[in-house]
């Protein structure tokens, strides 16, 4: 991630459906009893009492133990935290202010998938976390925060993210496209400048740069432990460490001089809107060969209108979604009802597709689909829809492949530059006064 402003992989504030029992567990665990509170910082209209805080520091230096990782010193710990604190105000006032929630029926299944991916049913589940002294309606409520935030970013980026077939094709032809055959591990520090900087700020971020640029070349201090001390990277206390990813996936504003590192390798201090980042190349590996799993599948779609209403366009999905169910022929009532011009005529049919072809919210709903089932109504960008799944298959074509995971690693680097730009403008437009020192 790219600061206090940037991108969010998943973590404490973001797709906690992924996470898996280990890190739920450590991520959740239920503070100490509490002396007398104070406030520490305002954020806008709320406040961070220092509860919060402790509680907060208290999970993150159970979970770098976990991960046997030595925490920064107590100074440097506090200051990431308290960042990470803040941008999840800010954020999850705008959901309030978007009227995003999630009801109980989706919380309820993210528990459910938590617990299948730890090979655990429902009861299981809940006992250990009761074992590990934590409420579960507590755990619940943490679960339901991070859905919530996962969904005001999707949004953010659905507003703004469109992959052309022109942009696929200009991907394959160059550099990184060719390497697709290559996974990259890669760490990065920020040293960050708010949109609003002086020049004068500005030359100071850049020194601040340069200098542990030097410190990392001549010293013996392990990058990761630096990132945690200093980095203004919301993975910041996770090393700066961005994880295996293919050359497209890579952020734009360091993919070149990745490209160009051999292992252990540095570069920086590089500008960008963010402010000046160093990064390390830890390790390549071939990528790991990959089928395409590829679904034909068939969808009405209702738009909402000044006529039709969110809720007018939802129930008449579930009127057809019921007649479907009792025998109609779905792409009959599709070429009757569907908004959708493209398809209607063809009974909806969405043709073969690969994964990210398709918009995520509309794959997402889709990928839960078993052959021959019909969705509930779910939304997307482009309106209401059902979907009905007819079959699947694995499709190795090499050329449909490159193009798919093209289209997949584009829109996983621009989906996370939009976030990143998003929640730099979200900070620049908040006011914040952190007391740590009253």
């Amino acid at each position: 991630m790219y600061g206090p402003n940037a991108m969010h992989r998943p973590g404490r504030a973001a797709v906690g459906v992924l996470l898996t029992l280990a890190l739920v567990l450590a991520s959740t665990a239920a503070p100490a009893a509490q002396t007398l509170d104070r406030i520490v910082a305002v954020v806008n209209e709320d406040v961070i009492l220092e509860s919060e805080l402790e509680a907060e520091l208290n999970r993150v230096r159970q979970r770098m133990q976990s991960q046997n990782r030595r925490p920064p010193p107590r100074d440097a710990l506090v200051n990431q935290v308290m960042d990470q604190l803040i941008m999840e105000r800010l954020q999850l006032a705008q959901a309030e202010r978007m009227g995003i929630t999630v009801d109980d029926n989706t919380l309820n299944a993210a528990v459910r998938r938590i617990a299948q991916q730890n090979n655990m049913n429902l009861q299981q589940f809940r006992r250990a976390v009761t074992r590990q002294g934590m409420d579960f309606a507590r755990f619940r409520e943490d679960l339901r925060r991070d859905i919530r935030l996962q969904r005001l970013r999707q949004q953010q980026v659905q507003q703004r993210v469109d992959i052309s077939s022109r942009d696929i094709e200009e991907f394959l032809e160059s550099r990184a496209g060719r390497a697709d055959d290559t996974e990259f591990r890669v760490s990065h520090i920020l040293v960050s400048v708010p949109g609003t900087a002086e020049p004068e700020a500005i030359d100071e971020a850049r020194s601040r740069a340069e200098e542990l640029m030097q410190r990392l070349r001549e010293g013996d201090e392990k990058f990761a432990r630096v990132a945690a001390e200093v980095s203004d990277a919301e993975d910041a206390l996770e090393g700066g460490d961005l994880g295996w990813r293919q050359a497209g996936e890579l952020p734009s504003m360091f993919q070149d001089q990745v490209l160009n590192l051999s292992p252990g390798e540095l570069a920086g201090p590089i500008r960008s809107s963010s402010g000046f980042h160093i990064v390390k190349l830890e390790d390549t590996r071939a990528a790991d060969p990959e089928i395409v799993e590829q679904t034909r599948a068939r969808h009405i779609l209702i738009r909402p209108n000044e006529v039709v209403s969110d809720a007018d366009a939802r129930v008449r999905l579930e009127d057809l979604r019921n007649r479907i169910q009792q025998g109609e022929s779905f792409a009959e009532l599709a070429r009757a009802h569907s908004d959708d011009q493209g398809t209607a005529s063809e009974g909806g049919d969405l043709g073969w597709t690969s994964p990210g072809e398709l918009d995520p919210d509309f794959q997402e709903a889709m990928d839960q689909l078993a052959p021959g089932e019909v969705s509930q109504p779910f939304r997307t960008r482009f309106g209401w829809h059902i979907v009905q799944v007819e079959e699947r298959r694995e499709h190795d074509s090499t050329q449909e492949r490159r193009r798919a995971r093209a289209a997949q690693q584009l829109r996983q680097r621009r989906s996370e530059e939009t976030v990143q730009s998003w929640l730099q403008q979200l900070r620049d437009d908040a006011y914040v006064d952190v007391r740590l020192d009253q």
